[in-house]
């Protein structure tokens, strides 16, 4: 079949969609799913591509649909294409936070999740109870890519590798102690002695996010080598073994405050001075006049900063 040749009046924009979506899943069924178009439809739309473009764009492998280097030249001004016309709509659109179904994506930690999704959830439940929030924890290497292709609206964390590519705002300043549970014999202060610190075993958290890596680099720089008797991906389990063992755990303050809520930890100052950590709301500037991610970036600014200065 001859689709003809393509011209800027007989191009079909769903093509291009298409074509962004199977770049980013590598995958048929999910560019579907994420388009809410079946198999056959995407099918069928990538042939008109691959007329279109005289080229077989994607090569099915055992790793997924892999794209030619032709696909790959294509990928940059489709991708800036679709994010102009998607911006140019939006001037037109009035965000209705009331009535909006949209569906917004954020990236943090599960220490993120704890401390910044539940004034978060409570402000959209109140006022934009259609919306949908989708929540993940993202490999820091990609946010760039899934925040400059609308994959994801925010990122939130210690995330400075990401200013030069972001807009952004600082939402509070985060500092380290040391938690571990109450018992006789601890240290009376507030600050824990070098000797004492390095006495305790430690868990040490492998968590995606940079402060938490950064941490164990500064201490290692200042000659300070930790016993780690527990490696860990995710915070959610601190509590649960902090209160079963006598290890210990350097972690941010407001997550250490969030834990003892019963006062069953000690919380105390580190022995060695450490940078603080900036805690940042990212977005990518294509996405700065859009009216619903403008609406948002300012609730979460004003709520997370007014819950920085209370946490």
């Amino acid at each position: 079949m001859d689709f003809g040749m393509p011209t800027f009046n007989n191009i079909d924009l769903n093509l291009l969609r298409v074509f962004q979506a199977i770049a980013d899943e590598r995958s048929l069924t999910l560019a579907g799913d994420r388009l809410h178009l079946s198999q056959p439809a995407v099918s069928y739309a990538l042939r008109r591509l691959r007329v279109i473009f005289d080229d077989p764009l994607f090569i099915r492998t055992k790793t997924g649909m892999q794209p030619t280097p032709s696909a790959l030249e294509l990928a940059k001004p489709i991708s800036r294409a679709l994010q102009s016309v998607q911006e140019a709509l939006s001037y037109a659109e009035q965000f209705d936070p009331a009535v909006s179904t949209r569906v917004f994506r954020a990236s943090m930690t599960d220490a993120g999740e704890m401390f910044f999704l539940p004034p978060v959830c409570e402000y959209l439940y109140a006022h934009a109870p259609n919306t949908k929030l989708q929540v993940a924890q993202m490999p820091s290497a990609t946010l760039e890519e899934t925040l400059r292709t609308g994959q994801l609206d925010f990122a939130i964390g210690n995330l400075p590798a990401l200013k030069a590519f972001t807009s952004h705002s600082l939402l509070f300043e985060e500092r380290y102690v040391c938690l571990t549970r109450v018992r006789p014999q601890l240290p009376a202060g507030p600050q824990l002695e070098l000797a004492e610190f390095l006495a305790m075993s430690h868990v040490l958290i492998q968590s995606p996010e940079s402060s938490h890596q950064q941490l164990e680099e500064m201490l290692r720089a200042r000659g300070v080598y930790r016993k780690i008797a527990l490696e860990i991906q995710h915070f959610s389990v601190l509590p649960r073994i902090l209160e079963r063992t006598d290890l210990a755990v350097a972690l941010p303050l407001r997550i250490a405050r969030l834990f003892n809520d019963h006062g069953q930890f000690a919380i105390y100052e580190l022995p060695v001075v450490l940078p603080s950590a900036e805690v940042t709301l990212h977005w990518h500037p294509d996405f700065e006049n859009d009216t619903g991610h403008r609406w948002l970036r300012e609730i979460i600014t004003n709520l997370l900063r007014e819950y920085g200065r209370t946490g």
